[in-house]
């Protein structure tokens, strides 16, 4: 037996070789192996699921005699219906589901142009309605929902059209002749469209990220991750494929290894088919569906004692890939979501798992009351023997009148069967399980509405409940938004790995944007724009008093903020926009007046800074006046001075001689005045014309 096995181990070290040229590879025994030791913990989790679906579409079975009720009823997935639309509703309210903000100012336009691209794929070439749906669905009954992230591409190939191109002399339109090119002396060419030719090219047909919520039976994780899938240190996938499906992928080898002829579905019974009718097969060998596993996991590959993130896949006995993993982050590429969470299990569990004794209780009740009233003999009626003789019981059964038997008395001889009435308490103890599944959900009143006191008698207690009922929600919303998230880090960083290099997407109808790859880097946050109806219908009602409660006051342009801010929360986006988008236009005659007031305020600001200039001239003339009348004043005073002296001079006998020094003195002051009197009329000269300047200005 040890000699077989050494024997399988080779085959299969020369089958890795055939793959990869690592120093320590992982055989394919080596996988196999850890399969089979985490099946043990799957298989107790998927035993625990089935038992959840089973209540939740009431598929319990009832050892209930013959002719009694086996009814089962449906409380959990009353439960479940109500909360669908309540999970889903967030997610889908909201054209652009993620929001991209920069770490830093550099990383502004990277998260602008990452966030149009990944909305522009869940919208677009993901179907977010459906993955939306499944998702919720998948959590909600089953209690953890697991999603596979891989990235499409397929190529193919297209008639493609192509312009032939000649070049030809650009004739003169009005010579007709050709045009000469003035620098050189030459025809002037260009080039020109002279028809069409068809070749067969080679395109690529999808290049996208792909989102697949995987069936629980079919994915098996590592069960020492302790309740982390990051920290796990693999899982399997298995999934339904085919020799063509292989083939066109161009991923995988040793295809021709495969016994094709024993592989089936039907031969892998720990695989859950996507069909339910499982006994049709093809015949031929390209269409025939077997299962292949994929591994997902770390492995020490370079034997070096650091474990590196690996991919391999097999069918039966045959290994058909086996490369280090492709994608960026290097990571299990599964975002793994609890609906309730158990601590340190990586599985959760939904509301079903809750109200499963509740659901029980409900069910004998009700059945005890169906007994009650099947076995009751409703609209029978019974008459003593002796009460009517056989032609009088004719007429009874025609519905004549009839004469009874004297010696009866007919409130005795006549007896009409009715329903029993139902016990009270049958009735209390329904009123109570339904109650206490209420409690443990969080989903409130889903029989009898939110109407009547199904909440409280007071508005305290109404809007206490509903709070509550908020919260629980909000809850579960944050830990699926958590993977949400987790989805679109993992695309986004696909996107810069593996789209096209350059992306055209559609913002609205009309708009179109190019996506460079190089521009997919920097450093930014994913959030989710989501928000509960309760909680847009409050922040709607706030916006709006706050609205009417400003009026006139506010801004116009802030109450158009707050006009868009409102629609988006009454999900109304083509209003939103067109609010934002929104210019007001002008009255022309409003417009014409304000144009006249603006030039009336102009002359007038004009003619006050021409007063002001006038002002400033008659300054200057006061000025220069001023100047001339103070030399006159000291002429005056030299005379004056003169005269005194001349009478000293003639009592002193030195009039004579004063009379020369006088005399030489005058002839110095006379040429002193005269140069004194050209400069005040060259100064005065100058002025004039200054002043004549500046009034030629004015009257201008």
């Amino acid at each position: 037996m040890a000699e077989s096995n050494l024997d399988e181990n080779k085959t299969t070290a020369v089958d890795v070789s055939d793959l990869v040229d690592w120093e320590n590879p992982p055989t394919l025994g080596d996988l196999k192996q850890d399969y089979e030791s985490a099946k043990v913990a799957h298989d107790v989790h998927t035993q625990e699921v089935d038992t959840w679906l089973r209540v939740l579409n009431g598929e319990q079975t009832i050892n209930a005699k013959r002719g009694r009720s086996k009814l089962v009823p449906k409380l959990a997935r009353k439960q479940a219906e109500w909360r669908y639309a309540a999970l889903s509703e967030p997610f889908l309210s909201t054209d652009d589901l993620f929001n991209t903000s920069p770490q830093t100012f550099e990383d502004k336009e990277f998260a602008v142009q990452n966030g149009m691209l990944l909305n522009y794929q869940l919208n677009c070439r993901m179907d977010k309605v459906v993955f939306v749906d499944e998702y919720i669905r998948t959590a909600v009954d089953e209690g953890t929902v697991i999603v596979r992230v891989g990235w499409e591409f397929e190529e193919g190939k297209r008639k493609v059209y192509e312009d032939i191109m000649e070049m030809q002399m650009v004739l003169d339109p009005q010579t007709g002749q050709p045009a000469m090119d003035p620098q050189t002396g030459q025809p002037v060419m260009q080039e020109v469209k002279v028809g069409q030719k068809s070749k067969i090219k080679t395109v690529t047909i999808k290049n996208q990220p792909v989102l697949t919520v995987c069936d629980y039976n079919n994915i098996i994780v590592d069960p020492t991750c302790d309740g982390d899938l990051e920290k796990a240190s693999f899982a399997i996938y298995s999934f339904e494929t085919s020799l063509s499906e292989l083939k066109k992928d161009g991923r995988y080898k040793n295809l021709d290894d495969i016994n094709f002829e024993s592989a089936s579905v039907l031969a892998e019974p720990d695989h859950e088919v996507n069909t339910d009718d499982t006994s049709f097969t093809f015949k031929d060998k390209a269409r025939k569906k077997v299962i292949a596993r994929e591994y997902w996991g770390y492995w020490d590959i370079d034997d070096t004692g650091e474990v590196k993130s690996f991919v391999a896949t097999w069918i039966g006995d045959t290994l058909i890939r086996m490369e280090e993993n492709p994608f960026p982050d290097k990571k299990i590429p599964f975002v793994l979501v609890q609906y309730l969470p158990r601590r340190k299990n990586i599985y959760g569990e939904p509301d079903a798992a809750l109200i499963e004794d509740n659901q029980k209780i409900v069910g004998a009740v009700t059945r005890g009351i169906i007994d009650i009233i099947g076995r009751s003999a409703s609209g029978q009626q019974g008459i003593r023997k002796d009460a009517l003789d056989v032609t009088n019981a004719r007429k009874f059964e025609r519905g004549d009148d009839y004469k009874f038997n004297a010696n009866v008395d007919p409130r005795q001889a006549f007896h009409m069967e009715v329903y029993p009435e139902i016990p009270r308490s049958a009735l209390e103890v329904l009123n109570m399980q339904n109650n206490d599944a209420e409690a443990l959900t969080g989903v409130k009143a889903f029989t009898q509405g939110i109407s009547g006191q199904a909440l409280g008698t007071t508005a305290t207690g109404i809007r206490s409940a509903l709070d509550a009922t908020s919260k629980r929600e909000l809850g579960i919303l944050r830990r699926l938004s958590n993977g949400l998230n987790q989805i679109g880090r993992k695309v986004i960083s696909m996107n810069a790995e593996f789209l096209e290099d350059e992306e055209i997407i559609r913002i609205t109808n009309e708009d179109f944007v190019a996506i460079n790859r190089n521009d997919l880097g920097g450093k930014y946050d994913i959030k989710l724009n989501i928000s509960t109806a309760e909680a847009d219908e409050q922040k709607g009602s706030e916006l709006a008093f706050m609205l009417q409660t400003m009026g006139n006051t506010m801004p116009p342009a802030m109450s158009q903020m707050i006009l868009a801010d409102i629609a988006k929360l009454r999900k109304m986006p083509d209003l939103a926009k067109r609010i934002t988008e929104y210019q007001p236009q002008p009255d022309p005659i409003a417009q014409q007046k304000a144009q006249l007031e603006m030039a009336l305020l102009q002359a007038q600001v004009q003619n006050e800074t021409a007063k002001g200039q006038e002002n400033a001239v008659d300054v200057q003339l006061k000025t220069a006046k001023t100047a001339t009348e103070k030399a006159k004043a000291r002429g005056l005073e030299s005379g004056a001075d003169l005269t005194d002296l001349d009478f000293v001079d003639k009592e002193s006998g030195n009039k004579d001689t004063r009379e020369a020094a006088a005399s030489d003195k005058k002839h110095a002051q006379n040429l002193e005045n005269k140069e004194f009197d050209r400069q005040v009329n060259l100064d005065n000269r100058q002025l004039d014309a200054e002043i004549n300047v500046d009034n030629a200005g004015i009257d201008r």
